[in-house]
């Protein structure tokens, strides 16, 4: 009877453990498609035209915002972080359809290449930008951007 009994337990168990390993992989999987999607957008936003490597570099940025406990702890919160882009702000985030170079890009940086050696910040030097912004110690310049930390 023990037997019996411990046997049906251990199979109940593993029968969770796989139904929850199963939602949780699902779950996983959805947040990165989400992920995709939205970094691939802010990419096509702020650096369509850009190098390719340049194009993965802001989704690195975002991602390294994104470990940082400075900034938000998801693509999302770095991405709608009041004031953070001029892209999000003027709503060409929305109006700008990823190219399939930027949806590389974003996979690219996802896949953990990061060509800014974990960057924070990006700007375009010929535009407008705070002043605060040159107290930031640059560290790589790719296509129009310079990034730094």
């Amino acid at each position: 009877m023990r037997t019996r009994t411990g046997r049906a337990i251990i199979l109940a168990t593993l029968a969770v453990a796989v139904l929850l390993g199963t939602a949780a992989h699902i779950g996983r999987a959805q947040t990165r498609g989400g992920n995709v999607n939205l970094l691939a957008r802010l990419i096509a936003a702020e650096a369509e035209g850009e190098p390719y490597q340049g194009m993965v570099a802001v989704g690195a940025v975002m991602l390294n915002r994104v470990a940082s406990s400075k900034f938000p702890n998801s693509v999302s919160g770095c991405v709608f972080q009041p004031g953070a882009f001029e892209s999000v702000s003027n709503g060409l985030i929305w109006r700008r359809s990823p190219s399939r170079q930027a949806i590389s890009a974003a996979r690219d940086a996802l896949n953990g290449y990061d060509p800014t050696y974990g960057c924070l910040f990006f700007w375009n030097p010929s535009k407008p930008v705070s002043g605060w912004i040159w107290s930031r110690s640059i560290a790589a310049r790719i296509g129009k951007h310079v990034f730094a930390r």
